[in-house]
């Protein structure tokens, strides 16, 4: 597959799941009704302003690879989205990584204020657990329950975005190795991929051999987003990619370009995606829209 190809768009399966997540998130979230409840408007603000729901999207995905697609879904899908929203109003604070622009509007905290924003991802990632510990949530069994608060704590902890976070900080004016760079993505972005995919998958109950290959496909595609992500910060314009472009290396942070080059890093991009693909292959038509999905991930021109 070539990845330098014109941009991918969502066919009308993957439309339909975006459709499916916006009305699922917004069920979930608390109403923003009176001018005064300036908590659940942020809330509001950070998951409703757009976005491309690929996390969501992934869940589903999976969960239909596997023979499942009921409404136990839904709550796993929020809450993985749920967590990606509250690290971007996190992100973007400027104790963080100071950025004005998200999803091409002004961030959380330059609307609501750096507390507000604080308080509103608080309780976006408190929702996200509650959502999949409730058990009126689509009648999942207790144990899996379990297993997909496990996922989806370890995924958002010190072994997956926030340690990927701090890795990020840490490395910034510094020279990393490709090893060292792809080890730090796979925390601060592949970790909430890998989990979106595996929660798709414990709702349908699969077996181990699925599991493994659905999260050698996850990981795949989790590192491929953020090598496409390095390459629209250096060819991408803000207008399109929704926020500030070039902000990585005015900020002297590694960026695969940075560190092997762009032609590198198209390959880079083009051997991950086969990765995907491979590891999906056996499984034919019930993995199709997964197999989108990995095409969008490296075709996305934002």
């Amino acid at each position: 597959m070539n990845p330098n190809s014109e941009s991918a768009e969502l066919g009308p399966a993957l439309q339909s799941l975006v459709t499916r997540a916006e009305r699922a998130l917004q069920d979930c979230l608390p109403p923003a009704v009176h001018a005064s409840d300036h908590l659940h408007r942020a809330m509001h603000y950070a998951v409703l302003g757009g976005g491309k729901r690929l996390r969501p999207m992934l869940v589903y995905a999976a969960a239909q690879a596997c023979g499942e697609d009921g409404p136990a879904l839904d709550a796993a899908a929020c809450a993985v989205e749920l967590i990606h929203a509250y690290s971007l109003v996190h992100d973007d604070l400027p104790a963080m990584d100071d950025d004005a622009l998200r999803r091409g509007r002004p961030t959380c905290h330059m609307v609501f204020g750096e507390a507000m924003a604080i308080l509103a991802g608080d309780a976006l990632q408190a929702l996200a657990f509650e959502l999949l510990a409730d058990e009126r949530a689509g009648g999942v069994e207790a144990p899996v329950r379990i297993a997909m608060l496990r996922t989806l704590g370890r995924a958002c902890g010190a072994e997956g975005m926030a340690g990927g976070q701090a890795l990020d900080l840490a490395a910034v004016g510094r020279s990393l190795g490709l090893a060292e760079l792809e080890y730090m993505h796979g925390c601060k972005t592949g970790a909430l991929i890998r989990a979106a995919v595996r929660l798709g998958a414990l709702v349908s109950n699969a077996d181990a051999d699925a599991l493994h290959a659905l999260d050698t496909y996850a990981s795949a595609v989790g590192l491929a987003f953020q090598v496409r992500d390095d390459i629209l910060d250096v060819e991408g314009e803000s207008a399109v990619i929704g926020k500030t472009a070039g902000k990585d290396a005015a900020d002297a942070k590694p960026t695969f370009p940075s560190i092997i080059g762009l032609d590198a890093s198209r390959a880079r991009l083009a051997e991950l995606t086969d990765a995907a693909l491979a590891a999906i292959a056996p499984w034919g038509e019930r993995a199709a829209s997964l197999r989108e999905l990995a095409r969008y991930s490296a075709h996305r021109a934002h």
